[in-house]
């Protein structure tokens, strides 16, 4: 049988996964598919050895042959490591881009809370998840925040999880992603220092990839290449010149992702101002620096976030 061309490729890709969500709410509620991932590894800024490593993986789906010719073969799975915001989801949907394949992101969290809550048909999801990954084109697996009874989606510390089941659950759910031979499978944590041991033993997570952005260069390059992203839809020149290595070095808790908003929410206000009738002028440093303060005062209003050894 000829090869499906790419377009057949995602439409079947859909057409199966809509199939499994039907049957199993868990998942539906828990995991979102992109059938044409577009986040290219260029896109994100800094974190040079991260990049390298998706890199390497994406080997395994467009150069197996590669792996056979220098006598090896690529991890069962990569485990990005990192706190929030620093990019481990972009990494992960970089290697769906690089190696042509689908994107299946996973709610570790809200997939545990949807399990117990619904109870029942576990067997059942076990089974039609390994027999629809099987059935479909090549997909790159993302097991988002594997230490989910620490997750801030589920309200931080759960100690009320039934951890034993859960755990059974998830370790099962992953060694048959695993085990389909053109399913490429990453997992995140932003709590390394607590996951279970039992996601690392061989044949799961054996490769950990530190994801810990160099303060201020990475976060610096990724703040241009949102700048002209930016400027490029516009169609016109938004910023003014912004001394970013500066504006970086003077604040060093927010993440990348963070920085990346307070872009975000200073050209939003600067949009607000315009259509109010103001002459806006563009960005311009104290702008940003406006917009950092603004987060840093909410921010005091919340619980700290948990902390965490990276390795």
């Amino acid at each position: 049988m000829p090869p499906l061309d790419r377009d057949t490729r995602r439409e079947r890709a859909q057409n199966l996964w809509a199939s499994l969500e039907r049957k199993h709410t868990p998942l539906a509620k828990a995991a979102v598919l992109d059938t044409a991932p577009q986040v290219e590894v260029e896109q994100i800024g800094g974190l040079a050895a991260a990049k390298e490593e998706v890199l390497t993986y994406a080997c395994a789906a467009t150069n197996p042959e590669v792996y056979a010719r220098w006598g090896t073969f690529p991890p069962s799975g990569l485990l990005l490591i990192g706190r929030t915001g620093v990019g481990k989801t972009l990494l992960a949907g970089a290697l769906a881009t690089r190696s042509g394949t689908s994107f299946l992101r996973i709610d570790v969290p809200r997939l545990v809370v949807e399990v117990v809550h619904r109870g029942g048909q576990v067997g059942e999801l076990l089974e039609g998840w390994s027999q629809t990954l099987a059935e479909m084109p090549p997909v790159t697996v993302f097991f988002e925040e594997l230490e989910f009874v620490r997750a801030e989606e589920i309200g931080s510390r759960r100690p009320d999880l039934p951890v034993g089941p859960i755990m059974d659950f998830l370790l099962d759910l992953v060694d048959r992603a695993i085990a389909i031979e053109h399913t490429l499978v990453v997992g995140s944590t932003a709590h390394p220092d607590t996951l279970r041991t039992a996601f690392l033993t061989s044949g799961r997570f054996e490769r950990l990839v530190e994801v810990n952005p160099i303060h201020p260069d990475d976060i610096v390059e990724a703040l241009r290449i949102h700048q002209l992203a930016a400027e490029k839809r516009a169609g016109r020149r938004l910023f003014d010149a912004i001394d970013w290595r500066a504006v970086v070095s003077r604040y060093q808790e927010p993440s990348t992702g963070e920085w990346i908003r307070v872009l975000h929410a200073t050209l939003r206000r600067k949009a607000r101002c315009e259509a109010s009738g103001e002459d806006e002028g563009p960005v311009t440093t104290a702008d940003l620096e406006t917009e950092v303060e603004r987060l840093r005062a909410t921010r005091r209003h919340l619980a700290p976030p948990g902390g965490g050894i990276y390795l």
